[in-house]
This record gives structure tokens, C-alpha cells and sequence, in this order.
């Protein structure tokens, strides 16, 4: 009896011993870290891959400390049917059961996007290319779409003003034309009543206004000088008086480089050189910040007709009310070019 009752017992250990051995491997492949990262690491996940490519990518980042603890959960939680793209963010401390459910349903973290300054579609299908999944090649033929530029209510020489500069949050995983519709919600978002209403006050539309932002951005960086410049070219729009925009100009002959507007360079035909044309160009010459915007919107009321750059390169400007005075002021301006040698 003793003996049956120590053979029992003993039986009982070892099934003890063994459940406990189970647990722990439960714990370790499920529950345990298996994190070999210090800080939060960013992993990438393409459109269209595959479970082997996704343990390859793991392994290539050396995120893991086991790659064979990750499979067995990976195939407890059929992720090998489920592999989404993405950017997913590895952080220290994390289990298996962890990461294999955050990349099983999806759960990527928001990347930030961000533009400005941006004077051509390539510019921008570049930066967001390089921030997105999406291609700089299927970014730039939706951009250049003139179908896609009319279902939004633009032209394909107004369409440049449906980008407003700003910091968004996007999946990484988003298409081309997944940018596009956020970034016409984003347009609808930015003109909101407020805005409208300013536009309306010096009659423009929100179109008008970021083509007028687009060549006052073009004119100065002083920030504090663009509403002055915006005032400036408002109230030669109401008197009928050509623009007379050298940043026009250079548009027109695709060249933003020069510093000195010639002669040569005003008789160029284009529809965007307003020494030529009267009114506004048929669209933006860039991308205009928000700030430029604003200042179209809250553009300052004075009487001046005329500007031109300080002579002391400062990249300020002297403003005139009579061309006359105007006149001087040029004339101080291309003697401070000769000066410099600059001819061009």
C-alpha cells in the first residue's frame, strides 16, 4: 500500500513538474518579451507581403530575439493568413501574443507628413513619396490628371491650390490617390466660413486667393511684409493695372534661379506672365503656405501701387504710391545689382 501511495505521489510530481514546465513555455512563446529592440523601432510592411517576407523583414531589423518563439505564436493566431501593410512600431517589452495581434489586425502608428516651399508636382511627389507607400510615378500622374483635377472642382492649372501645406497624420500604407481625396477633405476643412468670408470681402475667390498667396509668397520671405505685398497687388487687380509679378515671370520661362528679371524674360508668351496679361495668372506658381494665405485674406489697406527690392539685399522692400517714386527706387536697385555683378 506505502509503496502504491509513493508511486502515485511521485506521478503526481511529475505531472506537477510538467505542467509547470508547460506554463513556462506558454509564458515564454506568449507572455515573456521578446523585444531585442532598446527603443521604439518602426517597421515597414509593403503592400502585397507575405508572411516570409514579414519574418524577413523582422529579421533583417533584428527586432526579435526569437524568430522561432514569434512563428509558433504567429501560427496559434493564423497571422500567416492575415499579414497587413503598414508601419508598426516595436517597442521594448513587448510579447509575441503582442506583436503578432498588432500586426495581425492592423494596428499600425500614424506617420507624419509634411510639405511646403513645394514649386512642382515632381518636388511634391517626391517628398510625399518619400514619407507614404505611395510612388513618386503614380503621385505625379494623378497630379497631372485632368480628371482628376476636374471631379475635384479645380482645372489642371488651379489644382496646385487644393494642397494646403501643413503636418498630417497618414497611414504609411496609403495610395496615391488615398493622398489626393485626404488632401481635397483637408482643402474643404481649411476654407471654412471664416476664411470664405475674407475672401469674399476683397472679391476673390478661394482659388483667386491662393494664386495671389502663390506669387506673394514667390516675392518675399519677410513674412511680416506679405500682407503689404498682398495690399499692393489687390489694389492694382481693382485699378485694372497689369501685375507686372516678376515671380510670374520666371514661372512662365521655368526658371526660379535668376535674381534679375530682363528685359528678354518680360516678353516671354505664357498665360502666367502678368507684364503681359492683365489679371491673375491662370493658377498658382507654387504651392503657397498658409501663411501666405492669411495674408491675402488680412491683406493691409494702404495706398501704395508700386514695390521693389531693397538695394541693400536685405530682402525687404521699399513701397511707392506713384510710379515716380517707384521709378527712383528701381533705379537704386539695378545700380546695386550692377554693383554686385549680378546680370542675371
Amino acid at each position: 500500500m506505502k509503496n502504491f501511495v509513493k508511486f502515485g505521489l511521485s506521478i503526481a510530481l511529475v505531472g506537477l513538474a510538467i505542467g509547470v514546465l508547460l506554463l513556462l513555455r506558454l509564458y515564454f512563446t506568449f507572455r515573456a518579451t521578446n523585444v531585442a529592440v532598446s527603443k521604439e523601432t518602426l517597421i515597414y510592411i509593403p503592400t502585397g507581403s507575405s508572411y516570409n517576407d514579414v519574418l524577413n523583414i523582422l529579421d533583417n531589423n533584428k527586432v526579435l530575439k526569437s524568430i522561432d518563439r514569434f512563428k509558433r505564436v504567429a501560427q496559434y493566431y493564423d497571422y500567416e493568413n492575415s499579414v497587413k501593410p503598414g508601419c508598426y512600431a516595436f517597442k521594448p517589452g513587448m510579447s509575441n501574443s503582442s506583436m503578432v495581434k498588432m500586426l495581425k489586425y492592423g494596428h499600425q502608428k500614424p506617420v507624419k507628413v509634411t510639405f511646403t516651399g513645394m514649386r512642382t508636382w515632381q518636388q511634391l511627389a517626391q517628398r510625399i513619396s518619400s514619407q507614404i507607400e505611395a510612388d513618386s510615378v503614380s503621385l505625379i500622374n494623378l497630379f497631372t490628371s485632368d480628371s482628376v483635377a476636374f471631379n475635384r472642382g479645380f482645372t489642371p492649372s488651379t489644382f496646385m491650390a487644393m494642397f494646403i501645406p501643413n503636418t498630417y497624420e497618414f497611414y504609411w500604407n496609403t495610395h496615391a490617390l488615398g493622398f489626393i481625396n485626404r488632401m481635397y477633405k483637408e482643402y474643404n476643412r481649411f476654407w471654412n466660413e471664416s476664411r470664405i468670408h475674407k475672401a469674399d470681402g476683397i472679391g476673390l475667390s478661394p482659388v483667386e486667393v491662393a494664386i495671389l498667396a502663390s506669387i506673394v509668397e514667390e516675392e518675399t520671405n519677410v513674412k511680416s511684409e506679405m500682407p503689404i505685398i498682398a495690399g499692393v497687388y489687390l489694389n492694382r487687380l481693382r485699378k485694372g493695372i497689369p501685375l507686372q509679378a516678376d515671380p510670374t515671370v520666371k514661372f512662365a520661362i521655368g526658371d526660379f534661379t535668376i535674381r534679375r528679371v530682363l528685359t528678354r524674360h518680360l516678353a516671354v508668351d505664357s498665360p502666367f506672365n502678368t507684364y503681359k496679361h492683365r489679371g491673375l495668372p491662370p493658377g498658382p506658381i507654387r504651392i503657397p503656405s498658409v501663411i501666405a494665405i492669411d495674408a491675402v485674406l488680412n491683406a493691409q489697406k494702404h495706398s501704395y501701387l508700386y514695390f521693389c527690392a531693397s538695394p541693400d539685399f536685405s530682402g525687404r522692400h521699399l513701397f511707392a504710391k506713384t510710379l515716380a517714386e517707384h521709378n527712383r527706387n528701381a533705379a537704386k536697385y539695378r545700380k546695386a545689382l550692377n554693383m554686385e555683378r549680378i546680370y542675371r
